[in-house]
């Protein structure tokens, strides 16, 4: 397939940075810079209790607000079930990250650069059968070290919280975690369930970004609730 066959989505925080959804996504990037207080926040792995909370839509936007302050950003699409990210990009997803913890590649060879200054992505590559058990190797491991000393700030896409154990095998490799909830059609005892299930691994939860709250002038934008 060609980047030209890959369908582009628009990512709000490039295509209008000036809007009200946009500037959402830099309070919520500077809200979680204030999370940094108790150890630096480098490796933040963003997720959600159930699908279609907008946790993929989150990330992408936040990894462009990450860029636009000239920090050298990554983000990695670890949902290595129905990853998205090379479409959001327009890439390519026949080799990433999958390839490289299957020992089929280096890491050198699928970041991928994307049209905006400062921003690479690491695709997801094609489905694995065993995707929790390549998430917990020592090889995602190694390849995080690797990430932390080559970028500023590395944003990680997982799957939903409760959908798989995957999330879960990935928090505790990080610095924080974001979770996503849909507070239009999100159940509260699935966002509790799903905040449980991460501190059982030890997770440090960062905050919540409320998807889809009204607003009189901005419409659906995020909204950032401490952890506690």
């Amino acid at each position: 397939m060609s980047r030209s066959d890959l369908k582009l989505r628009p990512v709000v925080a490039e295509a209008n940075p000036t809007s009200p959804i946009s500037e959402a996504y830099r309070t919520l990037r500077t809200n979680l810079q204030y999370a940094e207080t108790d150890r630096p926040l480098q490796l933040l792995m963003v997720t959600s209790a159930g699908p279609e909370e907008g946790k993929s839509t989150t990330i992408m936007n936040l990894a462009v607000t990450y860029a636009q302050m000239e920090r050298r950003t990554i983000l990695v699409d670890a949902d290595l079930r129905k990853p998205t990210s090379h479409y959001n990009f327009g890439l390519s997803n026949r080799t990433g990250l999958s390839h490289v913890l299957s020992g089929q590649a280096d890491l050198s060879e699928v970041i991928k650069e994307t049209r905006i200054k400062g921003l690479d992505v690491l695709p997801s590559g094609p489905v694995p059968p065993n995707p929790s058990e390549l998430l917990g190797s020592s090889r995602m491991e190694e390849l995080l070290g690797k990430l932390r000393e080559q970028y500023d700030m590395v944003l990680i896409d997982t799957p939903p919280v409760l959908a798989v154990a995957d999330a879960q095998v990935v928090a505790n490799k990080c610095d924080g975690v974001l979770l996503v909830v849909n507070a239009r059609t999100g159940k509260k005892q699935h966002a509790i369930k799903a905040k449980n299930a991460l501190q059982f691994v030890q997770a440090r939860i960062v905050g919540i970004a409320l998807n889809q709250t009204a607003h009189r002038e901005a419409g659906p934008y995020y909204e950032y609730v401490d952890r506690t």
